[in-house]
């Protein structure tokens, strides 16, 4: 034997001692998880019908994305001729699949007072509605697509822009996941939109309404929320944030939610990097909000709104500052 192997050699007495471990351990541990799982919820009893599972919804969205970009993520072989068959039998998939995702969705959040069909027809229903769109938001997507090779100079085809930029990937996914919460669809789009925010690092609320021909260049450090209304042509860079200013609370100090309370960007906007947009306020059509800007008031459009440079110190080692 190596004296390699002798060194890696394991003394297997030192491993058999008794184990501190036992069955009134495991007891105890078992007894305060299902004590906290009656106090505080956070477990899917299947008795109704259990809750969306997240990694069956994430492969559903990437067969959805797959529909709209045929063979980009390499998943599948297209050609021309069998297409058809290909994209049907996918189509088939998506749609058995994602309505029983929703299904368990509306189930969970059933309200039996308000509830006037069977959840599993109310989820057909929904998951019908979002796929005879697919058509038209791959012709937005394409708009998009063609937004940010119009806008950056770094983009050299179609192609590229679909296959590998994250504001791209995010907007895509955030188009889905709009369709289901129009629908009032229970957890599956924010399931959606985070696992975007995951791979991308760009944060846009399912609730948000962005129009055609969006772009987001770079894209890291983006948050869009849930009440945003996005018009058309509209750029934004890298770290942007358009959030609420503040949160209305009741007499009893809970959060008031449903509110509008974030901005409306109008059409023809650039908001360059790390600018803040707080509130329900409106960004004019045809205006530009420069980097680092902190705004809590309307723009008029065709505005522009920038912030002084500080005073710079630039100093070589032969010269005085200046």
């Amino acid at each position: 034997m190596s004296e390699e192997l002798n060194l890696g050699t394991v003394d297997c007495r030192r491993c058999q001692e008794d184990s501190l471990w036992n069955d009134d351990l495991a007891k105890g541990v078992v007894d305060g998880l299902c004590a906290s799982y009656e106090r505080a919820g956070g477990v899917s009893y299947m008795e109704r019908c259990g809750i969306p599972q997240q990694e069956v919804i994430l492969r559903l969205l990437q067969q959805l994305l797959e529909l709209l970009f045929p063979g980009y993520t390499g998943r599948h072989q297209f050609h021309a001729e069998g297409q058809f068959f290909a994209l049907g039998e996918m189509l088939n998939q998506v749609q058995n699949g994602l309505t029983d995702q929703v299904a368990k969705a509306y189930a969970f959040r059933c309200d039996k007072d308000s509830c006037d069909k069977p959840c599993r027809t109310r989820a057909q229903e929904t998951v019908i509605a979002l796929l005879q769109k697919l058509p038209a938001i791959r012709e937005v997507l394409l708009t998009d697509a063609q937004a940010a090779l119009d806008g950056d100079p770094a983009a050299r085809t179609l192609d590229e822009i679909i296959l590998a930029y994250p504001g791209f990937k995010c907007i895509s996914i955030h188009r889905l996941a709009h369709e289901l919460y129009v629908q009032k669809v229970p957890l599956i789009p924010r399931v959606m939109s985070e696992y975007a925010h995951a791979v991308t690092g760009i944060d846009i609320n399912p609730g948000a309404t962005i129009g055609a021909h969006f772009f987001i260049d770079h894209g890291t450090g983006v948050v869009i929320g849930e009440t945003a209304i996005i018009g058309e042509h509209v750029k934004l860079y890298q770290g942007v944030t358009l959030g609420a200013l503040s949160f209305p609370k009741d007499a009893c100090g809970k959060l008031i939610k449903g509110t509008k309370r974030h901005p409306n960007i109008e059409d023809h906007v650039t908001i360059y990097a790390e600018a803040t947009i707080l509130g329900d306020i409106t960004i004019g059509h045809h205006s530009v909000v420069g980097g680092n800007v902190w705004l809590t008031e309307a723009m008029p459009p065709h505005s522009k709104v920038t912030v002084s440079p500080s005073k710079l110190a630039v100093q070589t080692r032969n010269s005085t500052p200046r």
